[in-house]
């Protein structure tokens, strides 16, 4: 495995390299995010086609790099997964690049999600087939194996989309996702995923150096799209893994279900409760608002940096969490996991709230 050193270095440094003279084409080209809509927190004009260079860097380093396997069964399967993966991530990307250039009808996003996530389902066969024994649900029956599925790729793709509202905070996300996901796959010997994810959290890190606060480019449409679908693609891979050819004893341990949400801790939770929130008060799930977690963050008084910074460390936090919990059960895992997580989600919105009951005088000293 020691050739994935090489896949982060050759996104990092592509994407490094590249990044300024894609910044001065943009600026050349007006092709900025104005700050117009209430739900805009930021105030200047910013590129928003970093995509380009997150599509180019990962597709190259991971195509350049793409493992020699021996076995010819699992060769193939290897080789369809990347053709399938190629495809889907080319129809995202330019539905993306359109929707950051002159904007996409919603209609046809949603043909587009829809065709994505058939051809990673039905085609590909990347699906989650079984939930690992959590609340007793092992082995899904087919159509509830389809359904997941595709619920998961409908929550995690538009999840970073959704959570890209701050400086660097989608970005920093998906390095932490994606590393985590690349060491997993690394230690369980699946050369192919461990590549795909390396790829990513070289090409994240190297435009977070551009995206981190003060950002001078955004992601865009083109960029949260790529970097949630692969996300997705590692995440239903990861849940969905052999367990029999896993040779470490600490990965083998880990329940895989619990491991990958926690990974998506902030994406996932998030997402839903947004789109719960909505759907309560009879709005389109996809509303924009300012009800995000990041958003709450800002109202209390932090900065763009202190509002990714401390998403980061919550993140790798319920990672560590739920590292620490292998030796009991799953569901209680499941449980204190989820518990943590949604306590400092709404520890903002708790602070918001005694904030406004505190007397006038009280405020202003």
């Amino acid at each position: 495995m020691a050739f994935l050193i090489l896949v982060f270095i050759t996104s990092f440094m592509l994407v490094l390299l590249a990044t300024p003279s894609l910044i001065k084409v943009a600026v050349l080209k007006r092709l900025f995010d104005a700050p117009t809509e209430t739900r805009k927190v930021h105030d200047r004009l910013i590129p928003t086609i970093g995509g380009i260079i997150i599509f180019a860097g990962t597709l190259f380093s991971f195509s350049l790099w793409f493992p020699t396997i021996h076995d010819p069964i699992v060769a193939f399967k290897a080789i369809n997964d990347y053709k399938y993966i190629v495809c889907t991530l080319l129809v995202m990307f330019f539905v993306g690049i359109k929707d950051d250039i002159i904007g996409t009808a919603p209609v046809k996003k949603l043909i587009a999600h829809m065709m994505v996530s058939m051809i990673l389902v039905l085609m590909a066969d990347i699906r989650i087939v079984s939930m690992h024994g959590i609340f007793g649900i092992d082995i899904l029956p087919l159509w509830a194996s389809i359904f997941l599925s595709f619920f998961t790729y409908v929550v995690v793709v538009n999840a970073f989309n959704l959570i890209d509202g701050v400086d660097g905070l989608a970005s920093g996300i998906g390095f932490i996702t994606s590393s985590a996901f690349g060491a997993w796959f690394a230690l369980a010997g699946d050369s192919v995923m461990a590549c795909l994810a390396f790829a990513l959290a070289g090409s994240l890190l190297a435009f977070l150096i551009f995206n981190f606060s003060p950002a001078k480019i955004f992601l865009g449409d083109s960029g949260s799209l790529t970097i949630g679908l692969i996300i997705c693609v590692l995440a239903i891979k990861l849940i969905s893994f052999d367990v029999s050819v896993i040779k470490n004893d600490f990965i083998l341990r880990v329940s895989k279900p619990i491991f990958a949400m926690s990974v998506l801790v902030y994406p996932l939770m998030d997402t839903l409760r947004i789109f719960i929130y909505r759907a309560v008060r009879g709005l389109s799930p996809f509303t924009a608002d300012r009800n995000h977690l990041h958003h709450r963050l800002m109202d209390i008084g932090f900065s763009h940096k202190k509002t990714a910074i401390v998403l980061y460390i919550m993140n790798i936090f319920i990672i560590g969490l739920c590292l620490s919990l292998t030796y009991i059960n799953p569901n209680f895992s499941f449980i204190i996991v989820g518990a943590t997580a949604l306590s400092l989600a709404f520890l903002p919105y708790a602070i918001i709230k005694k904030k406004s009951r505190q007397p006038k005088h009280e405020k202003e000293t």
